[in-house]
C-alpha cells in the first residue's frame, strides 16, 4: 500500500453508512480446487440498502451533496443500476429527491444483438424508495447523459437546487472511497482482483498499493479499451484529497477484457458458470453484470497458472440484479 502519504491537505467528508470494516476470510474449498491461497472481501455485506461496494462512495459523495445545499439529486444509469438503488436510499435517508434518467440496455456505437430485459431486482426496491426514475428507449451513453441533464434542468426549472451525480458515483471521491477501504486489509496479497467498470473501484485501489508488489488487476466489464483513460483522471482528480500520491497513468491500469462477455449490461456464459461454481463451493452468491464476469476470469487465470500465492477478491456486491437476469 502506498506508504507515508502526509497529511497536509484538507480531506473530504464523510457520513457513515456501511457497516465497516467488511469481512475478510480465506475460500477453503476454492482455494484447493484452484491451487492458490484464495480469500475474499466481503463488499457484498457492506450492509446499506442491501450492500455492495457502492456504499463506500456514498459516505463521501453524501456529505458533498449536503454541502452544495441541494435538494435534488439527478444521475443516470441502467435500469438495474445497483448504485441508483443505493443512491436513492441514502438521498431518502436524508430528505433529498433522488431521480435518474434510466435505459433498459445502453450502448456505446450499436445496440447490442443480445438484450436484456430485467425486471424485478434493483426496480423493486427503488419503487420502494420513491425513485424518480425515468424511463426511456435504448440508445447510446451520449444519448442518455443528454436526457439525464435534460432531467437536472427540468427540477431547476421549479426551482430546486440540483446536485448533477456522475454515474455510478465514478469521481474522485468515489475513487478517495477505495483509498480508505485499503486500509481494512491486514495482511498481504500477491494480487487482488476485482470487477471494473466506472473505475471509482479500481483507481482507489491503484493508488493504494502504488509502489507495493501487489497486482491490481481489473476484470473490464465494459468492452471500450478507452475507460483506462477515465481512470487516470479520476487519479488526477485525487490529487486534491492526496496530494503527495503518485501519478498514475492510464497504461499503470491492469485491465483485462476477456471476460465482458456479449457486452456491458449482458450476462456472460463464462461468469454464469462462476456464480453456480463459488455458490456450490463455499455459500456465496455473485451478480450477473459484474462480479460473477470478474469471478469467471480469476478462474481462468488460475487454472491457467497465471495466477499464484495469495489471491483477493473482492466482492463488489451486485445481489439484487440476481433476481432479475
Amino acid at each position: 500500500m502506498y506508504p507515508d502519504r502526509k497529511l497536509t491537505h484538507v480531506l473530504p467528508g464523510r457520513i457513515p453508512l456501511i457497516q465497516s470494516p467488511t469481512p475478510l476470510h480465506r475460500l477453503g474449498a476454492m482455494s484447493k480446487q484452484l491451487g492458490i491461497d484464495l480469500w475474499i472481501k466481503r463488499d457484498d455485506l457492506t450492509g446499506f440498502a442491501l450492500g455492495g461496494n457502492k456504499g463506500r462512495k456514498l459516505e463521501y459523495l453524501m456529505a458533498d451533496i449536503l454541502a452544495s445545499q441541494a435538494k435534488v439529486v439527478v444521475t443516470c444509469g441502467a435500469a438495474q443500476s445497483n448504485f441508483i438503488r443505493q443512491l436513492s436510499a441514502a438521498c431518502r435517508m436524508l430528505d433529498l429527491r433522488c431521480a435518474a434518467a434510466v435505459m433498459n440496455m445502453p450502448y456505446e456505437d450499436a445496440e447490442p444483438e443480445t438484450l436484456v430485459h430485467g425486471s424485478g431486482g434493483n426496480l423493486v426496491l427503488n419503487d420502494i424508495l420513491g425513485t424518480d426514475l425515468r424511463f426511456h428507449a435504448n440508445g447510446t451513453w451520449e444519448e442518455l447523459y443528454d436526457l439525464a441533464e435534460q432531467l437536472a434542468l427540468e427540477y431547476e426549472a421549479q426551482g430546486k437546487t440540483v446536485y448533477r451525480m456522475p454515474i455510478g458515483g465514478s469521481s474522485p471521491l468515489g475513487a478517495y472511497a477505495f483509498v480508505e477501504a485499503a486500509k481494512e486489509l491486514d495482511q498481504t496479497f500477491d494480487a487482488i482482483i476485482f470487477a471494473s467498470s466506472s473505475g471509482s473501484t479500481h483507481t482507489g485501489l491503484a493508488v493504494a498499493f502504488a509502489g507495493s508488489q501487489t497486482r491490481i488487476l481489473g476484470i473490464a466489464c465494459d468492452p471500450e479499451p478507452e475507460i483506462a483513460q477515465d481512470f487516470a483522471e479520476l487519479a488526477k482528480g485525487l490529487k486534491q484529497y492526496l496530494p503527495d500520491i503518485p501519478d498514475i497513468l492510464a497504461d499503470d491500469y491492469d485491465l483485462d477484457f476477456s471476460f465482458v462477455g456479449p457486452g456491458y449490461g449482458i450476462p456472460s456464459e463464462a461468469g454464469t458458470a462462476a456464480i453456480k461454481r463459488l455458490g456450490c463451493s463455499e455459500g456465496i452468491f455473485l451478480d450477473p453484470i459484474y462480479s460473477g464476469k470478474a469471478f469467471a476470469g480469476l478462474i481462468d487465470l488460475a487454472e491457467k497458472g497465471e495466477l499464484t500465492g495469495r489471491v483477493l477478491f473482492w466482492h463488489t456486491g451486485g445481489i439484487p440484479a440476481l433476481f432479475a437476469y
